[in-house]
C-alpha cells in the first residue's frame, strides 16, 4: 500500500497522519515492513511468522485431526519464565498462546496433540515466532490419571463456547446493520470487529471434540468468511483508487481453479 492509502485509512480510526509516518519509519527500521521502489509498503521478512498465523484463521477446519486421547505436544522450557528477560518471555508466551498451549507446570506446556501440522514443522513455527530454541518439543503420552484430569481441565471450554455464541451474534447484528451505514462507519465497524474475530480465531486452541465442542467454533469461522466479503466490499472503492487488490484472496483462488488478484 502506499503512505497515502495508509494515511488516509488512519484518518478514519482518529490516527494523525504523522502518527502513521512515524510508526512506518519505525515498523522499517525493526523490518515489520518493507518499502518498494515506488514508496509502496508491505509486511517485511520478520513479520512473516506471525502473518501465518494471523492467515490461518481461514483454515482451520483443515488445521486439526482427531485426537488419539491421552496424547500430547508438550514443550519444556529449558530456562524457567521468571529468569528470562521480560521481552524474551513475552516472546516465548506469545509463541505458545499462538499455539494454544497452557502450563502445565513452571517447566512444562503442553496442548492436545491433534494439529495437523508435524512436530518437525511445529518446533520450526514455535521457534520463529519467539520460543527458544533450547526448549524441547516433543510428543508426550501416558499421563497418570490425575494429571490426565488436570491436563484436559487447562482451559475453560464452557468460557470458550460462551465467546463462541457472542461473536456470532455481533457478526449477525454488524452485517445486517453495515448496509445502511455510510461508507466509512461500513469501512471502520468491518475493519474493527474484523479484526477482533480474527484474533480470536487465530489464538483458539483448536481443542478436540472431547475437550470442547467444534460445531460452535466451525460456524463462527464460516461467519468470519462470510462476513470479510463484506468488510471487503466495504474497502473494495477505496483500496482500487490506490491500485491495492482488494477482493481475492489465495483462499478464494484455490477454491475458484483460477489466477486471481489478492489481497496483500
Amino acid at each position: 500500500m502506499p503512505v497515502g492509502a495508509l494515511v488516509e485509512a488512519g484518518a478514519l480510526f482518529g490516527i494523525p497522519g504523522n502518527n502513521v509516518r512515524v510508526a512506518l519509519a519505525r515498523l522499517l527500521a525493526a523490518g515489520h515492513v518493507a518499502r518498494d521502489e515506488r514508496g509502496r509498503y508491505r509486511l517485511g521478512a520478520s513479520a512473516a511468522p506471525v502473518e501465518r498465523r494471523v492467515r490461518s484463521w481461514r483454515e482451520l477446519d483443515r488445521a486439526t485431526r482427531a485426537w488419539s486421547a491421552g496424547s500430547w505436544i508438550a514443550v519444556h522450557h529449558a530456562e524457567s519464565p521468571a529468569s528470562q528477560r521480560r521481552a524474551d518471555r513475552r516472546e516465548r508466551e506469545r509463541a505458545l498462546r499462538f499455539f494454544g498451549f497452557r502450563p502445565l507446570g513452571p517447566a512444562l506446556s503442553l496442548r492436545p496433540d491433534n494439529l495437523r501440522i508435524p512436530v518437525a514443522d511445529l518446533r520450526h513455527e514455535l521457534v520463529a515466532l519467539g520460543l527458544p530454541a533450547a526448549d524441547l518439543v516433543a510428543r508426550l503420552s501416558e499421563l497418570d490419571p490425575a494429571t490426565e484430569q488436570r491436563a484436559r481441565s487447562l482451559w475453560d471450554s464452557d468460557r470458550l463456547r460462551d465467546r463462541y455464541r457472542e461473536r456470532l451474534a455481533e457478526l449477525a447484528r454488524s452485517e445486517a446493520r453495515v448496509a445502511g451505514l455510510a461508507i466509512e462507519q461500513a469501512m471502520v465497524e468491518t475493519f474493527l470487529l474484523g479484526r477482533a474475530i480474527i484474533r480470536d480465531l487465530v489464538l483458539d486452541p483448536l481443542l478436540p471434540p472431547a475437550i470442547c465442542r467444534v460445531d460452535e467454533r466451525q460456524q463462527l469461522a464460516e461467519a468470519l468468511r462470510r462476513y470479510d466479503r463484506v468488510g471487503r466490499a466495504a474497502w473494495a472503492d477505496f483500496l482500487k483508487r490506490f491500485d491495492v487488490p482488494h477482493f481475492g484472496t489465495p483462499l478464494d483462488a484455490a477454491l475458484a481453479g483460477e489466477p486471481r488478484r489478492v489481497a496483500v
